[in-house]
């Protein structure tokens, strides 16, 4: 069977950058299942994977915009450091979820110093080349329920 619009495909992979510095992998882990077309993976990565069969090996490079898109500098803001009441000992890298008009978004502590933080909103591959070198292990028919909840169920899936 081949990778088709509703169908489950369960892969390896190992992500990297333009700079060959792994940025994920499914070693050790197992595959990875997803549901074709549901938005369970990027859509550069999803268009990579269209019509490939199980045992296929792909190798898929993509640019930003069909990944976590380009970055946006206007996603970084100053905000002042006592919003992070309850957390005492705020550092760069970590994140935190901020409420906005547009719902909740994650952002990442970029920069701070004793009164303010600096947080950025964007992805952290943003604006990041993407390199996928992918096996797919097997590909199968989505069931109702799968399709229904928009995400795979079992091994490698989802698990309620």
């Amino acid at each position: 069977m081949k990778i088709v619009e509703n169908s489950v495909a369960l892969i390896d992979y190992t992500l990297t950058d333009n700079e060959g510095t792994v940025i994920d992998s499914s070693e050790g882990a197992g595959p990875l299942a997803y549901l074709h077309g549901a938005g369970n993976i990027i859509e550069g990565l999803e268009e990579a994977l269209l019509g490939k069969e199980a045992g296929a090996e792909v190798k898929a490079s993509i640019e930003p915009a069909k990944g976590y898109g380009e970055r946006n500098d206007d996603m970084q803001q100053e905000v002042p450091k006592e919003l992070f009441g309850g957390v005492e000992n705020i550092e760069v890298g970590m994140q935190f979820q901020s409420e906005t008009d547009q719902g909740p978004v994650m952002v990442t502590v970029v920069a701070m110093n004793d009164e303010m933080v600096t947080v950025d909103g964007n992805h952290p591959l943003a604006g990041v080349h993407l390199n996928f070198d992918v096996t797919i292990r097997e590909v199968r028919e989505a069931t109702a329920e799968e399709l229904e909840h928009g995400h795979v169920h079992g091994d490698g899936g989802h698990q309620h």
